[in-house]
């Protein structure tokens, strides 16, 4: 009798939602990391990590941001650095994502409380096709991410010796393509050496933006490349995604022109260059190939704007997702005109995907603000390198006007909190958390309110 009451009482307790699991898994994979980073071996020997430090590391690693205290180059040996690695990867593909692939290798089945648990990692609308989805994931994952090492180890074998240049090309393209902007160049400076270099800005921006559309729309162009039906959802990211490259590229280039700590020194390719590649990574991707420091507040304004806006649905990237970002504007057009549907492309939107999108909205702007009043108390900065700070970990996108590495305690944990919440999603936070409500079998009496 007794060990029966505890089987079900052990029941009730692992008895999560997948919102739970799917946040419980990326806690666990972050202390995991935290604890593999904070070993002696971990570290080179003049470097002391403190846990805090650590736990910092591993949530901006897991939750893909890129937002580092200490210098990733400098700090770790070979073996934290492929901690590192693992954990981007990993977050990256989602922790789901990898045991749906182990349990596949195992020939073991995947019952439908793992297909849900994808399906909230992926944000996925049906749960119709889950496996074949990971297969592709991997597939697709291993493929490119073999691609990016490759052209890049042949770049910089040119200035490295033949292994050096191999680990850069693999760790580069694995931190590009998850969308991390992890970098082992040394001393915070990124890819700013590259600035001018074709042909690393664009194998980095193919990367990051091929791992930022999301993997459904990547499976829906292949499948139907043919017949060139794709839906809507594919249709929308793509165009969304050359909008918000074509239009920052050229407010960039014109803000920044004559900005001698940015583009001021630059050829016209060159800042065009820069501008294009500027415009691709706030978008959750965290490189910088533009000394950020030296940007004018105006494209301190633009980046921060892209990288709340963020990359696709069901990718490594983070933000509101450029879908979120345009149906809210549907929405607001049509409401203007006076239409009760929001129509696009000969399609209408169901009205539930608005709310979730206003909610979405509400629940990030409503979150950077209370963060960002937060380390107004705590940090000694101006607020619109706060805000910036904020916004790219909410964003996970990992870049940095230098407050990061000198953030105090209660600011490193405040901003660990937003990379995870970024990662996850609010909304998902928010189903995670709140307790289960059952409809109610009625409905109040409706009156009307005056707004605006």
């Amino acid at each position: 009798m007794r060990k029966i009451w505890r089987e079900k009482n052990l029941v009730k307790v692992i008895k999560f939602n997948p919102a739970q699991i799917l946040s419980l898994g990326f806690l666990i994979l972050i202390f995991i990391g935290a604890i593999l980073l904070k070993l002696p071996i971990s570290t080179h020997d003049n470097h002391d990590l403190s846990f805090l430090d650590a736990l910092f590391e591993a949530t901006s690693a897991v939750c893909v941001t890129g937002l580092v205290v200490v210098d990733t180059g400098t700090t770790f040996t070979g073996f934290g650095q492929i901690i590192l690695l693992f954990l981007i990867q990993t977050g990256g593909l989602g922790f789901m994502t990898i045991g749906v692939i182990i349990a596949i290798f195992l020939g073991k089945n995947v019952g439908l409380k793992g297909r849900l648990i994808i399906q909230e990692s992926l944000n996925q609308l049906s749960l119709e096709g889950m496996i074949r989805l990971v297969k592709f994931i991997l597939i697709f994952t291993l493929l490119i991410e073999g691609i990016g090492a490759l052209l890049l180890s042949i770049r910089w074998s040119s200035d490295f010796d033949l292994m050096t240049s191999i680990y850069y090309g693999i760790f580069h393209s694995i931190s590009a393509f998850n969308n991390a902007g992890f970098d082992i160049m040394g001393d915070f400076q990124s890819i700013t050496l590259y600035a001018g270099d074709f042909t690393v800005i664009f194998i980095l921006s193919f990367l990051l933006l091929i791992g930022g559309i999301g993997y459904t729309v990547i499976l829906d162009i292949w499948l139907k490349k043919f017949t060139g039906k794709l839906t809507l959802h594919t249709k929308l990211v793509l165009w969304m995604t050359i909008i918000l490259i074509i239009i920052p590229t050229i407010l960039i280039f014109f803000l920044e022109f004559n900005n001698y700590g940015t583009l001021g020194d630059l050829s016209i390719k060159n800042k065009l260059l820069g501008s294009y590649f500027h415009a691709v990574v706030p978008r959750t991707a965290g490189f910088n190939s533009l000394n950020m420091s030296e940007l004018t507040l105006s494209t301190q304004f633009i980046t921060m704007i892209l990288m709340f806006i963020g990359g696709g649905s069901g990718g490594t990237a983070g933000g509101i997702k450029i879908t979120t970002f345009a149906i809210i504007l549907l929405a607001v057009w049509n409401l203007i005109r006076g239409n009760d549907d929001i129509n696009i492309m000969k399609r209408r939107i169901p009205k539930d995907l608005v709310y979730r999108a206003f909610a979405i909205t509400v629940y990030s702007i409503v979150i950077v603000l209370f963060i960002t009043f937060i380390l107004t108390i705590t940090e000694k900065a101006p607020l619109n390198i706060i805000l910036f700070e904020v916004i790219s970990a909410f964003g996970t996108a990992g870049m940095s006007l230098g407050l990061t590495p000198d953030l105090s305690p209660v600011g490193k944990l405040a901003i660990s909190l937003l990379m995870f919440v970024g990662r996850v999603g609010p909304l998902t936070i928010a189903f995670a958390l709140a307790k289960k409500q059952n409809k109610r079998p009625y409905k109040y009496a409706e009156e009307k309110i005056m707004i605006g």
